[in-house]
């Protein structure tokens, strides 16, 4: 494989604002990324080309994106407890709000909206309730529905539809991974590594399996559909490295995103990539030393802290700078 060229793009967020880009989602024409704190979507061309900031409400927050089976965009806005649905020019076209009623209660709970994802029949949305340790579906006619984590705390953030017909998930601070059956039954499955802090979560191209990275456990892991789970060491090149993100090329190798911990600055290092050779989906034991990988650098360098990390479907690379306010681009077919 070609030594693939990666260039990083600027969001160009206005206001004073920075250091606060997100998630992106990715259609045939257009990469869509969130600014939080900017209260702002960006939308650009896939040759990285800024064209335009959808401005969310005041205060907002909005933080996931998918796109539902139309090509809709849909974002959520964690900070005001809704998950919205924006037109072609970025206007909002339909919200659901999906604060949590409870009796007795003086006002209505912000379960704050975090990861959503779209589930398995194309039709629903699930969405992370990141305050209160619960996972919520706006079925097709916009009712919503809230299912409550076992573990208190547990902070999830980010969600994927499984070849299960489920909807598996990561707990940040449950350190573990969250699995959800289509008629509703919760599972947790607590990673092997105490205190790992699992990010994100994404289907196997060959359908057997989740694979998740852990932050602070700097591995990936691979949690089959009954929840047994099978980690893998990332080499990190350096003692406070930590993972972000992970995704699989067109020919099924995984990509893992690694960055200096921006609250453990020494020793200064820069952030990178490390592909796994394909060969991974296959072994039996933890032995990921055995498997062949490599080492990319990306060009911002120690003040990388890269959050998501995506394929479109050229089979390029994409992944957002937290704290850059950059959009990566990996080309890995020369386009």
């Amino acid at each position: 494989m070609h030594v693939p060229d990666i260039q990083e793009f600027s969001l160009h967020w206005p206001g004073p604002q920075t250091g606060s880009t997100h998630e992106l989602v990715i259609s045939p024409r257009f990469i869509y990324v969130t600014g939080q704190k900017m209260d702002r979507v960006a939308k650009l061309d896939h040759q990285g080309k800024l064209l335009d900031h959808y401005i969310m409400p005041a205060g907002s927050g909005p933080h996931g994106l998918l796109l539902d089976k139309e090509g809709r965009l849909w974002v959520s806005l964690e900070f005001h407890g809704k998950v919205v649905r924006l037109d072609d020019v970025g206007r909002i076209a339909q919200e659901v709000d999906v604060h949590i009623h409870v009796k007795g209660a003086s006002r209505p709970i912000n379960p704050a909206p975090h990861g959503i994802t779209l589930d398995a029949d194309g039709e629903s949305i699930w969405f992370t309730g990141k305050r209160t340790s619960t996972i919520g579906k706006i079925q097709p006619g916009g009712s919503v529905v809230h299912f409550q984590l076992e573990t208190l705390a547990a902070l999830p953030i980010f969600l994927s539809a499984g070849p299960d017909g489920g909807i598996w998930g990561t707990e940040l601070l449950g350190s573990s991974i969250l699995h959800i059956l289509p008629w509703g039954e919760v599972q947790e499955f607590p990673t092997p590594t105490m205190n790992s802090r699992p990010i994100a979560v994404i289907p196997d191209p060959a359908g057997k399996y989740m694979w998740f990275t852990e932050e602070a456990g700097v591995k990936v892991g691979r949690v089959d559909m009954a929840g047994n789970i099978t980690e893998f060491p990332v080499p990190a090149l350096q003692k406070n490295d930590i993972l972000g993100s992970l995704t699989f090329d067109g020919a099924g190798n995984l990509w893992v995103q690694v960055y200096a911990d921006c609250n453990s600055r020494e020793p200064h290092g820069e952030g990178y990539l490390v592909r796994f050779d394909r060969s991974i989906h296959d072994v039996a034991g933890s032995d990921s030393p055995g498997v062949p990988y490599r080492v990319f650098p990306v060009p911002s360098g120690e003040k990388s802290m890269m959050h998501r990390i995506k394929t479109d479907g050229e089979g390029n690379l994409w992944y957002t700078e937290m704290m850059t306010d950059r959009l990566g681009k990996v080309s890995l077919t020369g386009g």
